[in-house]
């Protein structure tokens, strides 16, 4: 027997959910309570599915027995989306308003949160090194999945992927032919060794953890549209305690701090390209 929404009551369905999240939290200490509830349905169902389970109830069973189910499970909770220079007016923002003031700095400490698998870090570091500044950098890239961390220190992408890096990086405004960066063997990209000597990965989550480090740029893109109002709040307070006077804070195009607790704390840079500024 599989998961069926038709025989599934709704309540039971968001009981067993509301029970699923509670036991993950006392058991492996990953606070799923704060994401938004649709969104949790959603991946659940498709958890079910895909791990065979007929129900919510016999999920958990699983998962609290396993740490194996457990890491299965997180893997749909996640869900490792990206691509390298994701839409490109934010990285040609960044290039054009933000880096020409970071590069005032003598050193420059850079947190990308919610990497996932890391193309958002290959990308930020090939902007810095572009632009003279990635020698002098450190990126810490964080993320609560741990097969994604690894698969983003890794730096290896299929190399089917490619030709949509190389259209998006040329439209952020890239200074050279793409393929420097990256050398292709039996059917994957594996970039450039060089990029990897600033970057530091590390399990982060911004449902539990505190201030990471003092920055002058956070890019968390695409993260906190899965966060209900409450940890949303809680996400842009730890960004404003990370950030050095007057950082910058990148965010996904459909995000934004305006209408949060932590609004009077930021000034918008580029509306459009969602880039803010710490007061």
């Amino acid at each position: 027997m599989s998961f069926d929404p038709r025989l599934y009551p709704e309540r039971d369905f968001e009981i067993e959910l509301r029970l699923l999240i509670e036991a993950i939290y006392l058991k492996y200490n990953y606070d799923f309570r704060n994401y938004s509830p649709a969104s949790l349905k959603r991946r659940v169902q498709h958890a079910l599915v895909q791990l065979q389970c007929d129900t919510v109830s016999a999920l958990q069973d699983r998962v609290i027995h396993s740490q194996q189910h457990f890491s299965d499970l997180v893997q749909f909770l996640t869900v490792p989306v990206s691509e390298m220079f994701r839409d490109p007016a934010y990285f040609r923002a960044l290039r054009e308003q933000v880096l020409p003031v970071l590069a005032t700095y003598p050193s420059l400490k850079i947190w990308i949160a919610g990497c996932s698998t890391g193309e958002e870090v290959y990308s930020l570091a090939i902007l810095l090194h572009e632009e003279g500044l990635l020698e002098r950098s450190l990126i810490y890239a964080t993320d609560i999945n741990p097969r994604s961390l690894q698969r983003a220190e890794d730096g290896i992408y299929p190399v089917g992927q490619v030709q949509r890096f190389t259209s998006n990086y040329q439209a952020a405004g890239g200074k050279r032919a793409f393929s420097d960066y990256y050398t292709a063997a039996y059917g994957s990209a594996i970039f450039d060794r060089q990029l990897k000597k600033q970057m530091t990965f590390a399990d982060h989550s911004l449902a539990t953890d505190a201030v990471f480090t003092e920055t002058q740029l956070i890019s968390c893109r695409n993260v906190l549209i899965y966060f209900n109002r409450a940890l949303q709040d809680r996400a842009f307070g730890l960004f404003r305690d990370s950030l050095c006077h007057r950082g910058f804070l990148g965010l996904g195009s459909k995000e934004t701090v305006q209408f949060s607790a932590h609004a009077d704390d930021f000034e918008t840079l580029t509306r459009q390209e969602r880039i803010f500024r710490k007061r």
